[in-house]
């Protein structure tokens, strides 16, 4: 829309809610017309300033200040066929209308700048969003993957649960983690593990030491004195729950290193069965202050099982009762199902157990299903 002038040959037309403007030109003939017919004593005017200020509420300035001007005239007609444009009466409620026409239509004007300013920061966000949280592909080696990201607020599309997958020579890697907070500072440590993982997942090095290493990434930056000054005052307040897996392409198994993040749920035949971990580590950003050894747990994962991961966005959310979501339960009857019709079904689950589909918090679900030889 660069220099704002309408195209040869186009004429003038309504802005969205171009439809609802027949309310306030209704109100205007309605008003005019009564207001002529009514008794000397009776002065129906100052009702005309009800239709600008509708218009405010759904439409642009252009539209707004058409109204305002459609209801003046109004006004002034009034005046002409009643007494006279003179009239003391009829020439204060025509300034006293000017001037709130003056004034919606200003209103509006801000309102739709504000309104295009907000549109701005969402489609930056979801640049944002979708540079960092990249998503899966469908298969990786021997694995059919999926992916869903569903954030708390409908209009925010960004928050700090993440996802990612890496091959190696062996096999393939993913971590599923859950920054503590919202918004950018969030979306920022995010991005921070994702890079540290995706450049260090590809080398030979043992699952320990790959943690090893995405600790020390997300350590040195909360000593980094700019967290500080960046607000975080507290660095025990900086973590990041974590789930990282190491899945070789010729063996039935995995290993999972769990940092404070809730438990891999393992679907075969009907059962669901939670990968609990003997040694759990502590959150990302906390081994200062809870010291722990880093050991990788063999699970068995089987041709024709499927894992989910998931973030406590999904466990947590509640019904219109209190409810947790019954996460196990709902899942049992899709364990055959594949990795994005899983994920499918959930999600559409998910949204309907909490009371208008509203989530407390992001959830982010990956399911990864080991297929069978051919």
């Amino acid at each position: 829309m660069g220099s704002g002038r309408l195209p040869r040959g186009r004429a003038w037309s309504w802005e969205p809610g171009h439809a609802l403007v027949a309310v306030p030109l209704a109100l205007i003939v309605v008003v005019t017309v009564v207001d002529i017919l009514a008794p000397p004593e009776v002065h129906l005017g100052p009702f005309l300033a009800a239709a600008p200020a509708i218009t405010a509420s759904f439409a642009g300035p252009r539209t707004t200040a058409v109204i305002g001007a459609v209801a003046v005239l109004a006004q002034a007609v009034v005046a002409i066929v009643r007494t006279s444009l003179t009239d003391l009466n009829h020439t204060f409620q025509l300034i006293a209308l000017i001037l709130i026409s003056v004034f919606v239509t200003l209103f509006a004007h801000l309102r739709e700048r504000h309104e295009k300013q907000l549109t701005q920061l969402r489609s930056v966000a979801r640049a944002a969003q979708e540079v960092v949280l990249r998503p899966l592909p469908r298969r990786i080696g021997p694995l059919r993957v999926g992916c869903v990201y569903l954030a708390a607020e409908a209009e925010a599309q960004i928050g700090g649960d993440l996802f990612a997958a890496a091959r190696t020579t062996r096999g393939t890697r993913i971590i599923i983690g859950d920054v503590r907070g919202k918004g950018l500072e969030a979306v920022g440590d995010a991005a921070l593990v994702l890079g540290a993982f995706r450049a260090a997942a590809h080398q030979e090095a043992d699952l320990p030491t790959l943690v090893t290493y995405l600790e020390g990434t997300v350590a040195s930056d909360l000593d980094d004195p700019a967290a500080t000054d960046s607000g975080r005052a507290d660095p025990s307040e900086g973590f990041i729950t974590a789930a990282v897996l190491d899945v070789p392409d010729d063996a039935p198994t995995l290993q999972l290193i769990n940092c404070g993040h809730p438990p891999p749920l393992l679907l075969r035949d009907g059962r669901v069965t939670s990968f609990d971990v003997s040694h759990p580590a502590p959150p990302l950003g906390l081994t200062d202050f809870a010291e722990s050894s880093l050991t990788a747990e063999t699970f068995t994962f089987e041709p024709g099982d499927t894992v989910l991961l998931y973030t406590d966005g999904v466990i947590e959310a509640r019904d219109a009762s209190g409810a947790f979501y019954p996460l196990a339960d709902r899942i049992a009857a899709w364990s055959a199902a594949a990795p994005h019709e899983l994920l499918h079904r959930l999600r559409d689950d998910l949204l309907a157990h909490t009371p208008e589909g509203y989530l407390g918090d992001d959830a982010a679900m990956v399911a990864i299903k080991r297929m069978r030889r051919s």
